[in-house]
C-alpha cells in the first residue's frame, strides 16, 4: 500500500522518458517532431480546462515563447515553450475538447508537435522534475 506524502504534487505522474520545463510542460524528444504538452501538475493547478489557442502550423518559436493560450475556469496562462523550432503539428482534438488534456496530458492531451532547432534542449529529466515538485507546497 502507497503511504501519501505530505506534499501531493509529489505523487503525481512523471512519465520517465519524457522531458520538464520548470514551468511544468513536458517534451517528448524522442519523437521527431518533439511532442509538447503539460504536465499533470500544471493541470492539477489549472482545473478544468475550458478553451485552448493553440498556434499555427509552420510558426516559428523560440524557448520562452508564450505560445498557447490555456483557459480554465480558475485562471488563463500562457504555456510557455521551453525549446526552440517549427511548429509541425497541432492537437485540433484539444481544441475541440479542451477537458481531454485533463482526463489524458501526458497521451491524448498532448498539444503540438515541434521541429527542435537544437537536439539538446535544456530541460529536467524525470528525477529532476520530481526534485522540483518535492520543492513545491
Amino acid at each position: 500500500m502507497n503511504e501519501q506524502s505530505d506534499n501531493p504534487a509529489a505523487d503525481l505522474e512523471v512519465p520517465e522518458q519524457l522531458r520538464y520545463s520548470e514551468d511544468h510542460v513536458w517534451v517528448d524528444d524522442s519523437l521527431d517532431p518533439a511532442m509538447i504538452g503539460i504536465t499533470e501538475y500544471a493541470v492539477d493547478q489549472m482545473g478544468e480546462l475550458v478553451y485552448v489557442d493553440l498556434p499555427e502550423v509552420g510558426e516559428r518559436v523560440e524557448a520562452g515563447d508564450e505560445i498557447i493560450e490555456l483557459e480554465s475556469s480558475k485562471a488563463v496562462q500562457p504555456l510557455v515553450c521551453p525549446v526552440a523550432g517549427t511548429i509541425a503539428y497541432v492537437n485540433r482534438d484539444v481544441s475541440d475538447d479542451p477537458s481531454v488534456v485533463t482526463t489524458d496530458p501526458y497521451g491524448e492531451g498532448w498539444m503540438l508537435k515541434i521541429t527542435l532547432d537544437d537536439d539538446e534542449p535544456d530541460l529536467l529529466d524525470a528525477e529532476q522534475y520530481r526534485g522540483l515538485l518535492r520543492k513545491i507546497e
